[in-house]
């Protein structure tokens, strides 16, 4: 059963628990950092743009996990394929970087000496601004991108954390923005035009516990000229309440219950130390099984109103370990193709939609 969270109120109550796990389909829970009573090492607040197209696309990040701030930039190229990511890391942010506590109002800047990333909020519109120096092979990248916010539901979830009760997850996913705008690297321009340009905006805020592993996808589009869209995920925490599975169809938001990701397998490979075997039954133990993430995935949902393959095309893959601290993330970006069905049993058949799929670990 999928609880919806249909009033407006504050996110946590007097202990620092969330007052009401679920979903929403606009921001109605109330964030306020200085109602969180856990230590604020594990406050988490984040600010992530995907824009994109058939052709081409850009993230942006800029995060404040308390120990630690990250200001990030990937510029990928679906033609070629091609892809890179240059990220800037600050220490002992605390919540200095200053995140508004809605998405509906209120900027966010953060940068260096070589760096500079804005997200300024004007009305109806979502300006983004950019620059690195060095971004790659020595040569910098700068962008402007305007998004028109198109005012229709989205994806709101407030998830708990069983085991950790001042812990939470709260999150907004706004998928559908049209999205113009410019990106200038190595001598070329990248064009970003309403017509088949989309963005999504990953806005987080919460205390996380220690070790996680979460699954998200997204995808947004046009589908017969009319905005479509999907955000689907598990693995943030207890989702006994809610999912933050949800179809986005002309703005208009359509709850999905679970969803699958069926990530291909296959066999590690090991070097040889000059001794072989024969004969022909051999036998794979399963831990000698890894993810095979450039192979073909599929995605199912257990009251069967998602039904998707996904052809990849870029593993955008980083794994950042320093012991204590780790990030392990393929965020894969392809084609899927397949079926959806809305709330009123209206399916809605895709082919070749580009959008992202990723498996991430963390110790944050």
């Amino acid at each position: 059963m999928q609880h919806e969270i249909t009033k407006s109120a504050p996110l946590l109550n007097e202990k620092g628990y969330l007052r009401e796990p679920g979903y929403a389909k606009s921001m109605l829970p109330v964030y306020d950092r200085k109602a969180i009573k856990a230590s604020g090492w594990r406050i988490k607040e984040w600010d992530y743009y995907y824009i994109g197209n058939s052709h081409f696309g850009v993230a942006l990040t800029i995060a404040d996990n308390s120990y630690m701030g990250l200001d990030s930039i990937s510029l990928l190229n679906f033609d070629e394929p091609w892809e890179h990511t240059s990220s800037s890391i600050s220490w002992m942010t605390f919540g200095k970087v200053g995140f508004p506590s809605t998405s509906s109002k209120g900027n966010v800047c953060h940068g260096g000496k070589n760096h500079k990333i804005s997200f300024t909020i004007e009305e109806n519109n979502r300006h983004l601004e950019f620059y690195m120096k060095s971004f790659y092979k020595g040569k910098s990248i700068e962008g402007m991108i305007d998004l028109a916010d198109p005012g229709g539901e989205s994806m709101v979830i407030a998830t708990p954390f069983p085991e950790k009760p001042d812990h939470f997850y709260f999150n907004q996913k706004i998928n559908c923005m049209p999205a113009k705008g410019r990106i200038h690297f190595d001598g070329r321009d990248y064009i970003f035009d309403t017509a088949d340009s989309f963005a999504v905006l990953d806005w987080g805020r919460g205390v996380w516990t220690y070790k996680n592993t979460w699954y998200w996808g997204s995808a947004s589009g046009l589908v017969n000229d009319i905005p479509f869209g999907f955000n689907i995920g598990y693995g943030f925490g207890d989702t006994s309440a809610a999912t933050e599975n949800m179809l986005f169809y002309n703005h208009k938001a359509h709850k999905l219950d679970q969803v699958t990701f069926h990530i291909p397998v296959k066999a590690k490979q090991y070097k040889s130390k000059g001794s072989c075997c024969t004969g022909s039954n051999i036998v794979v133990d399963t831990a000698d099984m890894t993810e095979d993430y450039l192979s073909p995935w599929r995605f199912t949902s257990n009251d069967g109103r998602f039904e998707m393959d996904f052809l990849p095309i870029i593993d955008r893959h980083a794994d950042t370990d320093v012991k204590l601290i780790r990030s392990n993330q393929h965020q894969v970006f392809g084609q899927f193709s397949g079926s959806a069905i809305l709330d009123d049993g209206t399916v809605i058949e895709i082919k070749d939609f580009i959008g992202f799929a990723e498996k991430v670990y963390n110790k944050w």
